[in-house]
């Protein structure tokens, strides 16, 4: 039976974080109310000149760098023409002939350690389209509501070439992809919010083979998670229609996330379908060295160089400054950390496990959380100092980020000080000795597992507040002498 593999290649919108449209002054504002953020230039009506924002332009440019693209020393826009209701102009200012950056790359570090280079078609800067909404409400069964609010918002598009080969090579992609754009700050990416969006192109071929096969695009993809399982579904309908004879139809298919499928939506347009031309009202944009030069300043600290300076200033392992760097924000939070208290091996550990734990729990990235750094110092303060157990200052992370109180706060509001006196826990480590003789008696004979069943005796009856250390010691006293 012959063998196929897939071959993959992604177009990736990005919403760029300016404060205004791309061709107007709207706000470019998420979650407004419906067509409130809309004008005589998003909205396409006669008369009326679209003038382009510099500063999307610039961070659009400081992608093209970062992104290793040849950038030209001029650009242009041009005029793709198509209907559908969330178009206004029934054209979209986009770039065909001469985008901002071309022949780019993108290398992905994956899990065997290997490396795999994701070259870059090209990049370009064009404008979004509104949205439909589809309402769930008897009286409007059939109909779509159309909102303007997004269209003209400032929309950087990559496109990769056909070079991702596996499921784990799509993932590391997206996911390093998603690094960049925020470390650049030029995108919050929040798929949730629209403002990063993956098109899957995908056609599957005989392993071995080098020629290409028909592809499908997939739209409508709202997460990482559902473009891997939109790669999956395609993959597997792709291989059933070969290996049964059919041909698969050139064609975009929509996601549809409930069922775990895609539908044909319609067929795969291609250049000439849209009838490109210059947009007229748009100069041409020169490209200086001196220009470009002064943006590539602007190139912060990227995640490789990030993770090696962690390793180095700060003394944590390799996988630590891995998972810390991913995110330039998760990056900060942990350096802003270890300025107010040098532990950085002790926040390594709360970021990795507890703070990242809830933070996906909410679905909520950490400059949206309650947990402040400070917030964070504090608790683990708390801890060092003896004042609350590890496991209740656990428990009144996950309250600060219900309620964003101060960890000390918490503490006095909910009696929560760990007990350190002798004298008050002595009572409760002999009846855990009295309570379980046998656990006792094993440890009389050497069996320190034992010694941890009596601890969590004592832990639970003190409701967590005692003090381990002092609880342990108290233990073995009493059971070497006889108790």
């Amino acid at each position: 039976m012959t063998e196929f593999e897939p071959v993959i290649g992604l177009e990736v919108h990005t919403e760029l974080n300016s404060a205004t449209k791309v061709f107007c002054d709207d706000p470019a504002i998420f979650g407004a109310e419906p067509n409130t953020l809309i004008s005589p230039i998003s909205l396409g009506l006669p008369g009326t000149l679209p003038v382009l924002n510099c500063v999307a332009l610039e961070k659009s440019l400081l992608t093209a760098i970062a992104l290793n693209c040849e950038i030209p020393s001029r650009t242009s826009f041009d005029r793709k023409h198509y209907y559908y209701p969330d178009l206004p102009k029934n054209y979209q200012i986009s770039q065909q002939y001469e985008p901002l950056g071309r022949n780019g790359w993108v290398d992905l570090q994956l899990k065997d350690g290997s490396q795999k280079r994701v070259r870059i078609n090209n990049i370009h800067l064009e404008e979004d389209a509104g949205k439909l909404v589809h309402p769930d409400l008897p009286s409007a069964r059939g109909l779509s509501w159309v909102d303007l609010n997004r269209a003209g918002m400032a929309l950087l598009e990559i496109v990769t070439e056909p070079d991702i080969t596996n499921l784990e090579e799509l993932e590391v992609f997206m996911q390093t992809l998603r690094s960049i754009l925020r470390y650049l700050d030029v995108s919050d990416c929040k798929m949730q919010e629209g403002s990063l969006r993956f098109e899957l192109n995908l056609s599957m071929r005989p392993v071995g083979a080098t020629a290409l096969g028909t592809k499908a695009e997939v739209k409508n993809v709202g997460s990482i998670k559902a473009v891997l399982r939109a790669a999956r579904y395609e993959m597997k309908r792709h291989i059933e229609l070969l290996e049964s004879g059919e041909k698969v139809i050139q064609e975009t298919r929509l996601w549809d996330d409930d069922r775990g499928e895609t539908r044909s939506m319609r067929s795969k347009e291609v250049a000439k379908d849209y009838r490109y031309f210059p947009d007229p009202d748009l100069p041409s944009v020169v490209i200086t060295p001196a220009w470009l030069g002064s943006i590539r300043e602007h190139l912060p600290e990227l995640q490789d160089a990030k993770q090696s300076r962690f390793v180095q200033q700060y003394g944590i392992p390799e996988y630590d400054a891995g998972v810390l760097a991913t995110d330039r924000a998760l990056a900060d939070y942990f350096e802003e950390c270890c300025r107010k208290h040098s532990a950085p091996k002790t926040f390594s550990n709360w970021i990795m496990v507890e703070v990242l734990r809830e933070l996906q729990a909410r679905e909520i990235e950490i400059d949206e959380s309650l947990l402040t750094a400070s917030r964070l110092v504090d608790l683990v303060r708390l801890v060092e100092e003896g004042v609350i157990s590890n496991n209740i200052a656990k428990d009144i992370l996950k309250e600060v980020m219900e309620t964003g109180k101060e960890p000390a706060r918490i503490v006095e509001e909910k009696g929560l000080r760990q007990v350190s006196d002798e004298g008050a826990l002595l009572a409760l480590v002999r009846e855990a000795i009295a309570k379980n003789p046998g656990p006792a008696q094993d440890v009389r004979e050497g069996k320190e597992k034992a010694l941890g069943f009596l601890m969590g005796h004592v832990m639970r009856a003190s409701q967590g507040k005692a003090n381990p250390a002092v609880c342990r010691q108290l233990l073995e006293k009493e059971l070497s002498s006889g108790g």
